[in-house]
């Protein structure tokens, strides 16, 4: 069984799936858009499990490039948001390890879309409170698909709740959600040596519905050029894993500075950004970093990793 081409089929899906979504969004009547591709690059990411030293405790850094596409646009009534990235990792996370014996390097496609309702926009009246300009209702959807050697994700997730969107200068929403996640791994390891059953592979298993705290802004810093821009979230634990184990609660903080480079004759004013981002990310996927290996995710599951960006708007 050719594990690595089964994953890479999802991978095309998702990717193909991506630029559908995209295109409708552009297609319908839009009150504004923002459509940008993206590349970033950093050395210390980690993956849950990737670990080195005789009792795998010994983080291990990787080096991606992610290139990333992103599509916002306002409507009557609200806001659409989809991005997905492409994640190209160096040979420190392999692709496939039969019998043990490494090779290749993962990729990976995660997509996020959410759409937010306006509620005042919907009843034509305005909702505000204190630092509050206007509540909103947010539905979307996460969904990956990644050829590596020890998991091969497929991860499907919903999502619904509030959102407050804050009085600032460009934007701060602040959501409560409700999430209802489900993931299919497989392997390519000797399946019995790493818990999975002889096909290699796990059905689609469903966590128990838990929330996330979560926020985006993108706020220009004065008259500058330059603007703070962002998301964090912090997820509650999902109930026990596919392996029978303790998830654990994550919190994933990632933030840029970028620059317009318009300020020094680079294009027309946002089409070229260039930036540096930080990523906080705390038990990866619910994945507990304080459980050490062999047998737990290890140091691999919490990363801080510095990265430069760039930005091409459009």
């Amino acid at each position: 069984m050719n594990l690595t081409r089964i994953a890479r089929k999802p991978l095309a899906a998702a990717v193909t799936a991506a630029c559908l979504t995209l295109g409708a969004a552009s297609a319908g009547a839009a009150d504004w858009s923002d459509t940008s591709i993206s590349w970033r690059n950093g050395s210390k990411f980690r993956e849950p499990f990737v670990n080195s030293g005789p009792q795998n405790n010994n983080p291990v850094d990787i080096t991606k490039d992610i290139i990333g596409l992103t599509h916002a646009s306002g409507y009557k009534y609200g806001i659409n948001f989809f991005n997905v990235d492409l994640l190209m990792a160096d040979k420190n996370d392999p692709a496939a390890c039969p019998n043990f014996q490494c090779t290749g390097a993962s990729q990976e496609a995660y997509i996020v879309y959410r759409n937010t309702v306006d509620i005042g926009k919907v009843a034509g009246k305005e909702f505000k409170m204190g630092p509050v300009r206007g509540w909103g209702v947010t539905f979307g959807f996460d969904a990956n698909a990644k050829t590596d050697a020890g998991y091969n994700s497929k991860k499907r997730m919903l999502v619904l709740g509030p959102t407050a969107m804050f009085d600032v200068p460009g934007f701060l929403n602040v959501s409560i959600l409700a999430l209802w996640e489900s993931n299919a791994p497989c392997t390519t390891f000797p399946p019995g040596a790493v818990g999975y059953p002889p096909s290699s592979c796990i059905s689609r298993y469903h966590y128990k519905t838990h929330p996330m705290l979560t926020g985006a802004w993108g706020i220009p810093i004065g008259a500058s050029g330059f603007s703070f821009e962002g998301f964090m979230n912090i997820i509650a634990q999902k109930g026990k894993n596919e392996f029978g184990g303790d998830t654990a609660t994550e919190t994933n903080f990632d933030a840029e500075i970028m620059y317009d480079l318009s300020r020094i004759g680079f294009g027309s004013k946002g089409m070229f950004k260039i930036g540096l981002e930080y990523q906080y990310w705390k038990n990866k996927f619910g994945n507990d970093a304080s459980i050490p290996g062999p047998n737990g995710p290890g140091p691999g599951a919490f990363a801080k990793t510095p990265m430069i960006r760039a930005e091409y708007h459009f």
